[in-house]
């Protein structure tokens, strides 16, 4: 946390100039890795591969090589709480944001099943599986073991989403997908919350204690759902008024900031709130307020707004590899990277055994595609450097989201060619 950040970022100048022609510099260097991020991107799309994980690859070649050109803004951007609160209080609105208010709630109705399966049954179940995994077979302290559990149990779709399009794999297998990962991210961020701050004080209530975190987990879901519909149905009121879209994307940002920040103050989940008020923002809204010039460019809008995050969220990703320790850790990290996938496949396949007519291709697709990614390394970073065993929770998250993103992201086409999927009408069932 102290490193070189006060150098960088210092508001209380030290005579004057210097601090802020330090600051100038580090923002340059910041800006050509922006450029560097953005020829990434341009590059993976000619050669029609995921961006996100050329940036990872990218940001690993980064972080492992010395370039002087770099060294400030590497050292800059990989503090710890810079990446976290980069990642947590600016970009995941964003994400969260973008993905829920471009989400048609038809396509959300007609596979909701799979969905909250998924994104509810499937995230707690893997939960327990990978906590106790971990406490049995890696020898993890408890409270260790059902956070790292924590960061497992979301999803990030960026990569599978794009890979999903490019092929096109059918809309509703990509609906239950980003679905199930807007949904899943809250459950994990409230499951992370109980498991570093309350599990040993819950454990030692006995049944108080349980009753006490199933209350905890309803008040975050519930508090932030009903934020976010309150603040939904506010702003999609509003734009009822205007027929002026630079307004109306004013409005959708500070819906996006608002919801996740107010939701934040009052101790219910963010996540939550920013999804269902987008949710809404984004199809009651649009239906009731918005022309056909406003959805275009509020839709163009963010569409660069996640461009440019997704660009420095999976470049900084590779880049922080060079804080972790992988040297005579790579028994326990194959393990964990086992455990995870177990964890996935098995509570997967449990929470979708009661859903009808579901293809066991899909759920093939599905369970290799639930790769995790920026959420998993926020949430670690944001440990306070007195969490016990803080180290170890980077080291096996890292350790499993890089295997994730480049193992995983890169096999995950040849997996649908093997699989045979092709598109099919929208009304066709799964």
């Amino acid at each position: 946390m102290a490193g070189h950040l006060p150098n960088a970022c210092s508001c209380k100048v030290r005579k004057g100039n210097f601090s802020v022609h330090h600051f100038d510099e580090v923002f340059i260097q910041i800006l050509f890795l922006l450029a560097i991020s953005v020829t990434v991107i341009a590059i993976a799309k000619l050669a029609k591969q995921p961006y996100s994980i050329a940036l990872v690859l990218v940001g690993l070649i980064l972080g492992l090589t010395h370039i002087p050109l770099l060294e400030e803004a590497e050292q800059f951007i990989t503090q710890s709480n810079i990446f976290q609160a980069i990642i947590i209080s600016l970009f995941l609105p964003i994400l969260l944001g973008d993905a829920s208010i471009k989400m048609p709630f038809s396509h959300v109705k007609q596979v909701r099943r799979p969905i909250l399966a998924l994104a509810f049954g499937g995230t707690f179940l893997s939960f327990i599986i990978i906590g106790l995994g971990s406490y049995y077979l890696l020898d993890l302290p408890l409270v260790l073991s059902f956070t790292f559990a924590s960061l497992m149990s979301a999803t990030d779709p960026i990569s599978v989403i794009s890979i999903f399009k490019t092929l096109g794999v059918p809309k509703k297998l990509v609906t239950i997908i980003e679905g199930e990962s807007l949904l899943n991210d809250g459950v994990a961020v409230v499951l992370f919350q109980i498991s570093s701050i309350y599990l040993l004080t819950y454990i030692e209530m006995g049944w108080t204690g349980i009753a006490s975190g199933v209350w905890l987990f309803i008040k975050f879901s519930v508090g932030g759902a009903l934020l976010g519909a309150v603040l939904g149905y506010f702003f999609s009121q509003i734009i009822r008024i205007y027929d002026d879209y630079p307004l109306e994307i004013a409005f959708s940002i500070l819906l996006f900031f608002g919801s996740y920040f107010i939701a934040e103050h009052l101790e219910v989940s963010g996540v939550i709130a920013v999804v269902v008020g987008g949710v809404i923002f984004g199809n009651y809204g649009a239906r009731i307020g918005m022309s056909e010039t406003t959805k275009t460019n509020i839709s163009s809008f963010w569409d660069v707004i996640t461009l440019i995050a997704n660009s420095l969220i999976f470049l900084m990703i590779g880049l922080e590899i060079k804080n972790i320790s992988f040297i005579n850790n790579w028994w326990t990290i194959v393990l964990a990277i086992v455990i995870v996938l177990a964890g996935r496949t098995i509570a997967l396949y449990s929470s979708l055994a009661f859903v009808k007519d579901f293809s066991g291709q899909y759920k093939i697709l599905l369970n290799w595609g639930g790769l995790k990614g920026s959420l998993s390394i926020a949430l670690a970073l944001s440990l306070p450097p007195s969490f016990a065993g803080r180290d170890t929770v980077l080291l096996l998250a890292f350790s499993v989201v890089l295997f994730s993103l480049i193992v995983q992201g890169l096999t995950i086409k040849p997996i649908i060619q093997k699989l045979g999927i092709k598109p099919v009408p929208d009304d066709d069932k799964i």
